[in-house]
């Protein structure tokens, strides 16, 4: 079984410095429950299918796959719930890990997340000055709670 261990946090856009690096990914949600996601997602030009299982702490199980581009975008056209998520995403390595930071476009434009994947759940972390509030407990961050209730309606 594929696990993820990340955490998440926020970044303080006035200590980033944008990389040239970016690569725009749109995504969506095929129905959801008890905590297990299934999504389809398109990064630059390669499509994937992705299944993840409920979190617990920082880590859930997960599967992902490569599809051809032309069947990853008819599933986001006919199959996705709205809004999308769109974001660019730079990856920044430091030290060992490689830091994936997303900024966000569309109805979630304003939020930029960082996530780093970890090989063990209490793996320690040196953080970049960059780095904010940590909010890998907060599921309002998880993608697929973007997708259903976006960051621009947090505050109406």
């Amino acid at each position: 079984m594929g696990l993820e261990i990340e955490r998440k946090f926020l970044v303080n856009d006035s200590l980033w410095r944008w990389p040239d690096n970016g690569v725009l990914y749109r995504q969506g949600y095929i129905y959801t429950q008890n905590g297990n996601t299934v999504r389809v997602r398109i990064a630059g030009n390669q499509g994937y299918l992705t299944l993840k299982g409920k979190t617990k702490g920082n880590v859930r199980s997960e599967f992902e796959y490569e599809i051809p581009f032309n069947e990853a975008t008819e599933m986001l056209d006919i199959l996705c719930d709205r809004p999308l998520i769109e974001k660019i995403r730079y990856k920044v390595k430091i030290d060992e890990l490689t830091w994936e930071v997303d900024n966000f476009l569309g109805e979630n434009q304003g939020l930029i997340l960082a996530e780093v994947e970890l090989e063990k759940e209490n793996q320690e972390v040196t953080l970049p000055e960059w780095i904010g509030k940590e909010v890998t407990d907060d599921g309002r961050y998880y993608n697929s709670n973007l997708a259903k209730n976006p960051y621009s309606q947090w505050y109406c």
